[in-house]
């Protein structure tokens, strides 16, 4: 009996080694079942729950409709109402804006990074790292600490005798803006870095012999070569931004020049308690996401190639 089941095992196995798309079924397998558990099942529910109706904070799965939806651009009594549009256009500006801002600071800095010797590039790229081992949350509560009336920053402009009254940075745009730079900045210069130091820098010099000035050589040489770690940092940067509600909350206070689409979703579904409509607004946010990333991809792509011809 022994010497039948080591045949079998041994058959078995060999038929497995023999089909290639077997073993990688096997492989993919347990990345598929946590992919449909935690992904998959959680967006199905959230989805179901956006075509639900609000019942005394809780979901009537018994009422199906699609009055969610339309209220993300009319009031229920079918009037125009921009109030939900002008929320996602100002949290689709603040994430254009941090991406750019992102860029413009990331890659001069990850450039300079990048051309220093491996002791400078090693101690460079912790100090980009530490803001990773503090909690985001904290680091927006100390912010809040600097900018306030009373913070840091206004005592020592008082002290050095450079202002006569406390300046009020708190709960602006621009202060949520320079939050928002600061907290993702780090998704910038990393992959920027990454993609630049694989670079052959004698490409600038060969392109400098040729005639060819800075600005130029770094338009038409380094930045398409390099273009990879630009669009992986702007994804990085811009996905988490559109969604970014801590951000908002803490140095905006919600006011109405800082709501952000982050913040109407958590307020739907933890004070108004209306999830579906809540569920309605997340799934239009990622399907706008989504839409971007296409757009993005396609414009860069036709780039690449127009630079190619």
């Amino acid at each position: 009996m022994k010497q039948l089941d080591i045949k079998e095992n041994r058959g078995l196995a060999a038929w497995v080694r023999r089909r290639p798309g077997v073993q990688a079924a096997g492989l993919l397998l347990p990345g598929l079942i946590a992919f449909g558990l935690f992904f998959v099942i959680p967006l199905l529910i959230v989805v179901g729950v956006s075509f639900t109706a609000k019942k005394a904070g809780t979901v009537d799965w018994t009422h199906w409709t699609l009055n969610n939806y339309v209220s993300l651009v009319t009031n229920f009594a079918g009037d125009f109402d921009p109030l939900y549009l002008n929320i996602f256009l100002r949290s689709l500006w603040f994430a254009l804006l941090t991406t750019v801002i992102c860029l413009l600071v990331g890659y001069p800095l990850a450039y300079f990074i990048a051309r220093r010797g491996e002791k400078w590039r090693a101690a460079l790229i912790l100090l980009i790292m530490i803001p990773f081992w503090t909690n985001f949350l904290v680091r927006t509560y100390a912010l809040q600490l600097i900018f306030r009336k009373e913070g840091l920053l206004n005592s020592l402009l008082l002290d050095g005798h450079i202002i006569k009254q406390p300046l009020d940075m708190m709960f602006t745009p621009g202060l949520v803006l320079f939050g928002l730079v600061y907290g993702y900045l780090p998704f910038m210069v990393l992959p920027l870095y990454a993609s630049i130091e694989k670079f052959d820098f004698s490409l600038l010099e060969a392109a400098q012999d040729l005639g060819a000035g800075t600005f130029r050589t770094l338009r038409k040489v380094l930045l398409p070569l390099t273009m990879p770690g630009v669009v992986a940092g702007s994804i990085l940067v811009f996905i988490p931004v559109v969604g970014s509600y801590v951000t908002s909350d803490l140095l905006g206070a919600q006011s109405s020049g800082t709501l952000m689409v982050g913040n109407t979703i958590e307020n739907q579904f933890l004070k108004s308690q209306n999830w579906p409509l809540g569920s309605a607004m997340s799934l239009v946010l990622m399907a706008v996401v989504l839409l971007a990333i296409i757009i993005y991809f396609r414009v860069a792509r036709g780039d690449k190639k127009g630079a190619a011809l």
